[in-house]
């Protein structure tokens, strides 16, 4: 990457706020955005300008995996690539030893700045909506573990998803909270009721909505309805097509500016079909489907946000702000980070990616520095 611009002007560009689509100029100065400056000027020529994506669920990319702390930069680097600038290494469930192991060298990197913390996906999950988490390493919430792992995280342990109905589950949320931990419920067979007490605990995510949990049903809503109908909840959701179809996608986006488009992305992306691992698992891709080998079950995607983030406009017919906002501002929020990033606004760091006519990447900034 490039020094930080000490002066920059994007000019002519399209500016994607929160609120609506600017036509104008777009100031830089020692890795932040201001709302004046001067310096060297790039005209975009009319393209636009979208925040740094922000993806608070991924697990793996370039044929690397963050169960691996040594593979960590290569994974981060590929999403860095296509437009992530925020990015939180998300684990499957493993042993207590592995899950220390993992935990231990990505505090590291998260306290370089290679990553923005560290995301337990497991492993206090159901057994029924296990997914792609091998349901013999699955157990129920213990408080030792998880007090340990928020150590060995040094500050930088960011959320947990568990499923509330497991004994202890509710008290795990709670030890989440007070741990300055983000709790997300997930892989859960709980019903309507359970998941808003795990609301009501302090929890404030639903992990991928839609996927592995108790479906909607129009006599006892589950899982989604709970969490589609609680403002206080970020809803996590796989725009891959895959996942979710479109008009299931749309539902979610009906409830409000809540949803948080993630990834989930396993090591296969960017890498094409063949035989991969996710965490202990064997994972086969197919047409850029991931499934466990030998079965049906879907183990993650093959997607960057910048295609989760233009699919959003191209297949759900979101407009530009409105996928902008789901790609950067609400997981920002979620994650507390949205004070220095997740919107074009003064005062923030220069994360930012400018996109083709095809809304695909064409080049990323991250503090200023352009790749």
């Amino acid at each position: 990457m490039t020094k930080p611009a000490t002066g920059l002007t994007l000019t002519n560009a399209r500016i994607v706020l929160p609120d609506g689509v600017r036509h104008g100029d777009l100031h830089i100065a020692d890795g932040r955005i201001v709302a004046a400056g001067a310096g060297e000027e790039i005209d975009l020529a009319g393209r636009h300008v979208v925040p740094g994506f922000v993806d608070m669920h991924v697990h793996g990319g370039a044929g690397a995996s963050y169960q691996r702390p040594d593979e960590a930069h290569r994974v981060a680097s590929f999403h860095l690539a296509h437009g992530t600038t925020t990015t939180i290494a998300s684990l499957v469930t493993g042993s207590t030893a592995e899950l220390a192991d993992a935990v231990t060298g990505l505090a590291d990197l998260a306290a370089d700045g290679v990553i923005a913390g560290i995301h337990l996906e497991g492993p206090y999950l159901s057994r029924d909506r296990c997914g792609a988490h091998d349901p013999a390493l699955l157990r129920d919430p213990d408080p030792a573990e998880f007090a340990r792992l928020v150590r060995l995280g040094r500050g930088h342990l960011r959320m947990i998803t568990l499923a509330p109905e497991l004994p202890g589950g509710l008290d795990l949320v709670r030890d989440a909270v007070d741990a300055g931990v983000i709790a997300a419920v997930g892989h859960t067979e709980a019903d309507g009721a359970t998941v808003r007490a795990a609301f009501d605990a302090g929890a404030r995510v639903a992990t991928h909505l839609f996927n592995a949990m108790r479906p909607l049903h129009h006599r006892e809503g589950g899982p989604i309805a709970a969490a589609l109908n609680d403002p206080r909840v970020t809803v996590e959701l796989i725009n891959d097509g895959v996942h979710v179809e479109p008009a299931v996608a749309r539902l979610a986006f009906a409830a409000g500016h809540r949803v948080a488009l993630i990834t989930d992305a396993m090591a296969a992306t960017g890498m094409g079909d063949g035989s991969y691992r996710l965490g202990v698992m064997d994972v086969e891709v197919r047409d850029g489907r991931a499934v466990l080998a030998g079965g049906t079950s879907i183990a993650g995607s093959t997607i960057t946000m910048a295609d989760a983030f233009r699919l959003a406009v191209t297949s759900l017919g979101l407009p530009i702000e409105d996928a902008a906002r789901a790609a950067s501002l609400v997981p920002a929020r979620a994650l507390g980070v949205d004070g220095r990033t997740g919107s074009l606004e003064p005062g923030k760091d220069a994360d930012l990616v400018v996109l083709d006519d095809d809304l695909r990447v064409d080049w990323v900034m991250r503090r200023g520095r352009r790749l």
